[in-house]
């Protein structure tokens, strides 16, 4: 009986068996792929940097005192943020002393003056006057004046024996003096930092405080050493910045003639230009847009257009190709091709996965501002 079961049931299998096999396969279905493209048009593209600098001062200045004494007030409070204008009085270091010297030795200088004008008054009367003048001219409250010029050697030889041209000599050396006395300042800017208060004690090097100039601003930002054949001077460089509104512009000034081993790249340095609307701050994070060198009869493409970094898809004739292409340059948000294409080309700019040449597609095309040029 078992063995009627088991022929059943292998007579029932071998007939499904045969019913399946006489069933017709259906072909594959071959769908065509709809993907974003572009029509290749060849024509000059301009290279673009993007790198990031701060804004500092071309003219810190940090001054240090090279005379002794107390500190005193200037025109304007010598406090750190204060900003001043060229000639204000910043700070200043008691004078008394030195002034007081200046005068001592101005007034040995007019004694021997005094002595030695009857001498030239007698033997030579052409150049009494010249010198009668310049004494009176000697003033305590004014800078001593030029001593006058003579040619004639027995004129100086009553100048030396009197000790004239020493004693003027001194006194231009104490002017020197009494005038490190007093710190100016040299452009419209402000000060950074004051190490000492209004009443301290100097000592001869002493650091007194930073100022910097305002007026004039750059930035310095390493750029790749890949990228500086591409600067091109002569374009003006865009800033902005996510800590201040507003839109700068700076040119060129330098480009470092070395290369940083550790991040291989190149400082290059830009002055800001003076522009109306809000100022730049010392320190202030920019993000510098450079415009470099057009490469002629080139193309720009997103880099998900790129496969095995030399590679591109086209739709020709209704099918996916292929196509090798030459990259002259690589940017963060497109890839510059200048071999490999040809204007009118449908190139493909989006990614595909599990696809391959002559397969069937269909474009649908990307508009220039979506492709990122």
């Amino acid at each position: 009986m078992s063995v009627l079961i088991l022929v059943a049931g292998f007579l029932s299998m071998w007939a499904l068996l045969s019913l399946k096999t006489g069933t017709p396969k259906r072909p594959p279905e071959v769908r065509t792929k709809i993907v974003e493209t572009a029509i290749v048009q060849l024509q000059p593209v301009q290279t673009r940097i993007i790198t990031y600098g701060r804004v500092t001062s071309t003219q810190p200045v940090m001054f240090y005192a090279e005379v002794a004494g107390t500190l005193q007030p200037g025109t304007v409070p010598f406090k750190p943020a204060q900003s001043f204008s060229k000639g204000d009085l910043l700070v200043k270091i008691d004078d008394r002393q030195a002034r007081l010297n200046l005068n001592s030795t101005l007034s040995d200088l007019m004694t021997a003056l005094a002595t030695v004008l009857p001498e030239i008054k007698v033997d030579f009367p052409d150049e009494y006057q010249v010198w009668q003048d310049y004494f009176n001219s000697c003033q305590f409250d004014k800078k001593i004046a030029p001593l006058p010029e003579t040619s004639n050697p027995k004129v100086k030889l009553y100048l030396s024996r009197f000790n004239v041209y020493k004693l003027y000599f001194s006194v231009c050396n104490l002017e020197i003096l009494l005038d490190k006395h007093y710190f100016y300042a040299p452009f419209d800017g402000s000060i950074v930092s004051a190490s000492l208060r209004v009443g301290s004690s100097v000592r001869v090097g002493t650091l007194l405080g930073e100022i910097i100039n305002l007026e004039q601003m750059e930035v310095g930002m390493p750029v790749e050493a890949k990228d500086i054949r591409w600067i091109d001077q002569q374009q003006l460089i865009t800033f902005a910045s996510t800590e201040i509104p507003g839109e700068w512009t700076g040119s060129i000034t330098r480009i470092g003639s070395d290369i940083d081993t550790r991040t291989q790249t190149v400082q290059i340095y830009v002055s800001m230009n003076n522009e109306p609307g809000t100022a730049l701050l010392n320190g202030t994070f920019l993000e510098a847009r450079i415009l470099g060198h057009s490469i002629d009869n080139a193309y720009a493409v997103p880099p998900r257009a790129i496969y095995e970094d030399r590679y591109v898809y086209l739709i020709t004739d209704g099918k996916l190709e292929r196509r090798p292409v030459t990259i002259i340059r690589r940017e963060p948000d497109r890839i510059i091709i200048d071999g490999g294409v040809k204007n009118g080309d449908t190139l493909v700019v989006e990614i595909m996965q599990g696809v391959a040449p002559g397969m069937p597609a269909s474009s649908r095309t990307m508009t220039t501002e979506n492709r990122g040029h």
